[in-house]
């Protein structure tokens, strides 16, 4: 047999070295990130979102998906801010903040199809009458183009009566999403249909399929505080 060399063995403790490191990420990656640090998400944007020059700013908070309620009231206050009291659609802005099961409203079809987000929040596909393997609430009715925000805001078929999260940012809401309802509901679907992999690896799969958009935060209980202390929004709970 031949003798261990210090190259040898330099090499063998180099191996066994790398080793431990992939290890050591791989156990990193399933660490629960249940509070979120500073450095870990878009703050500077959400602080541009409470500095918003708009004259009138309202925060509505939702924390159950309600079959998409909450949507419905947005749409309400933009119509009736913009068409019943006169404020220019500039001067609006509305921030949907979603938490809770309303949190889900924040993701795309990939999610909603693959983790079964209709038959677990009991959401119906009216285009199937099935639970839903789609988000219902995102895509707009209509094309957003001029003509379409030329109609009717009475007209129940113009995009002032659409509800559609498509629609609403084309109206200049912002969507938050919570970090937090993240990591929750990751744990939810990990034991719900006992998956063999981490649930922070499902947190980082929803993050992946946020709709464009959507600004995730730490957390939205806090960020509801911030909009409000510091941003001078009114605070609306559906």
């Amino acid at each position: 047999m031949n003798p261990l060399t210090r190259r040898s063995f330099m090499s063998c403790a180099a191996a066994g070295l790398a080793a431990l490191g992939v290890a050591g990420e791989s156990a990193h990656e399933a660490r629960a990130q249940l509070v979120w640090k500073s450095e870990q998400w878009k703050r500077g944007d959400f602080h541009k979102l409470a500095a918003s020059p708009a004259s009138v700013k309202q925060v509505v908070n939702a924390s159950a998906i309600n079959d998409g309620a909450v949507l419905n009231s947005i749409k309400n206050s933009l119509n009736g801010l913009q068409f019943g009291f006169g404020v220019p659609k500039e001067e609006i802005k509305i921030v949907a903040a979603l938490h809770g099961s309303a949190n889900m409203i924040n993701y795309d079809d990939f999610i909603w199809n693959k983790y079964r987000i209709g038959e677990w929040l009991n959401i119906t596909d009216p285009s199937t009458s099935k639970p839903a393997v789609r988000n219902v609430f995102y895509r707009s009715r209509d094309p957003l183009d001029a003509a379409a925000f030329a109609k009717d805001p009475s007209d129940r078929d113009s995009v002032y009566q659409d509800t559609a999260v498509e629609t609403l940012q084309a109206r200049n809401v912002q969507f938050l999403s919570c970090h937090t309802a993240s990591e929750e509901q990751a744990r939810t679907l990990v034991a719900r249909d006992k998956l063999k992999v981490p649930a922070e690896q499902v947190v980082k799969e929803m993050l992946a399929h946020t709709v464009p958009q959507v600004l995730v935060v730490a957390s939205m209980v806090a960020a509801i505080a911030l909009l409000q202390a510091r941003g001078h929004y009114t605070y609306l709970s559906v």
